[in-house]
């Protein structure tokens, strides 16, 4: 029996709700159960609001069949396990586009939609460098630095995801629907909610924990001291994700909140070489040397895949930090996914 109904319920219920949600599924409490019991939470005495959750849940699926819209739910094999991580991750993520784009080893590039034409240039020529080099390009579709980024990434013929502040079929701005098309094509645009919603603004903060969860690193271009990249990047180092900056101009407060950053400790960007050192993809060893050095390869045998929290326990490293370390090895050919969130070695 197919749990999507009732992760896509879960997923309708007030943010309020969405720790205990995770929390349940995390348990390996069946989703049918855990909405029964916060359905019963929120509202025991109000019957016709619970069966108006469970309507809107139906309504949903059938508007995804209808535009083509993939819905993937937490207990799917192809949900992205880096999100997995987080604290808080959504039940369903809509998709279009490519599913095993998700899976794969990602960095996120965010910044100011009122970007300068320098941080557009620099953003689309590290999205493509990265690009080029094997990497994932996650954003979120906005105006300037997010969409200079996907077009980067695109022009390497690359792989990008945008995550969208609205339902997927509802594209923010408007003017980015080709882009959107584009995207679909060369990697995926999903969101987690429903089909149909608004892009309102409560949901574009929310949204960031999203881009930073399915990266192994944020990279900040041109922020201001307000900027929602900012939000991006301190929800980047509570998942443990690194967090790098582009200096910019000083004469002007259009970085004010990037040089913050990297007074804080984060790594200085100049070029896309900087991001690969950081996440130690600049130089390769040899597999024979990796699978002697390596205590992550050598907990996996080949033929027998492992998930996350057998991994995890072999080696004593939380499953934050693990994951890069999988990704890079992913990344080698010296282990390969299998689904389900499992791995095996190669």
């Amino acid at each position: 029996m197919s749990h999507l109904p009732d992760l896509v319920a879960l997923s309708l219920l007030p943010c309020c709700c969405w720790l205990r949600v995770a929390a349940r599924l995390r348990r390996g409490e069946p989703p049918d159960e855990v909405l029964r019991a916060l359905l019963d939470e929120q509202w025991h005495d109000r019957p016709a609001r619970q069966a108006d959750v469970r309507a809107r849940a139906s309504d949903a699926l059938a508007h995804a069949r209808a535009g083509g819209i993939a819905p993937i739910g937490w207990s799917d094999a192809s949900y992205p396990v880096a999100v997995t991580t987080i604290v808080d991750p959504p039940p369903v993520l809509w998709t279009r586009g490519s599913a095993a784009a998700l899976n794969a080893p990602a960095v996120a590039i965010v910044g100011a939609r009122a970007a300068s034409s320098y941080a557009l240039s620099v953003a689309e020529r590290l999205a493509a460098d990265l690009a080029a080099s094997g990497l994932v390009i996650v954003s979120g579709m906005a105006r300037g630095v997010d969409s200079a980024a996907h077009r980067g990434a695109l022009a390497a013929r690359g792989t990008t995801i945008a995550v969208l502040g609205s339902g997927i079929d509802v594209i923010y701005p408007p003017e980015h629907a080709p882009l959107a098309r584009d995207i679909a094509q060369a990697g995926a645009v999903i969101s987690e909610l429903a089909p149909g919603t608004a892009p309102l603004p409560q949901f574009f903060p929310l949204r960031n924990r999203i881009i930073s969860g399915l990266s192994r690193a944020v990279v900040v271009i041109e922020a201001g001291e307000k900027s929602g990249s900012l939000i991006t990047a301190k929800m980047a180092l509570e998942q443990g994700r690194e967090v790098l900056a582009v200096p910019g101009n000083v004469l002007s407060d259009r970085n004010r909140g990037g040089h913050a950053l990297l007074r804080d400790g984060a790594k200085i960007v100049e070029s896309a070489d900087d991001i690969l050192e950081e996440l130690g993809m600049a130089a390769m060893p040899c597999a024979s040397r990796t699978a002697v050095a390596d205590p992550v390869l050598a907990c996996l045998t080949p033929g027998e895949p492992s998930d996350l929290d057998a991994i995890s326990e072999r080696t004593g490293l939380s499953p934050t930090r693990l994951l890069p370390r999988l990704f890079e090895l992913e990344l080698r050919g010296a282990i390969a996914r299998v689904g389900g969130g499992r791995f095996v070695r190669c």
